[in-house]
Order: C-alpha cells, then sequence, then structure tokens
C-alpha cells in the first residue's frame, strides 16, 4: 500500500485547499418593490414571484 515518506505541511495542505471556498451569493432586484432578492425566487418583502402574488406578507 502507498504511504507517503513524509507528512505534508499546514501550508501546502492550505495551497491546495485555497479553491475551496464558497461562491457569493447573487441578488437581483424585485421588479415590484426593488428590494434585493436571490433570481428564481419569491421575494421576501412583497411575496411576488413572476407578477403573482405568491405569500402573504405583513406590513408593520
Amino acid at each position: 500500500m502507498a504511504v507517503p515518506k513524509k507528512r505534508t505541511s499546514k501550508q501546502r495542505q492550505r495551497k491546495r485547499r485555497t479553491h475551496y471556498k464558497a461562491d457569493p451569493v447573487i441578488t437581483n432586484t424585485c421588479s415590484r418593490c426593488g428590494d434585493p432578492k436571490q433570481p428564481h425566487r419569491v421575494c421576501p418583502s412583497c411575496g411576488f414571484y413572476r407578477d403573482r402574488a405568491v405569500l402573504e406578507v405583513e406590513i408593520d
């Protein structure tokens, strides 16, 4: 069975893992209220998706 001859250093290990990071969350503006929302999702502030009321949102 193959076994490494030397231990992998922390620096080498971290250099290899630099590409394992989360992508930033993409946001668009809602066409109805203008607040930021994720694409292809219901707007959390107005409750509309594709110009249809999907959720009832309480206004404070």
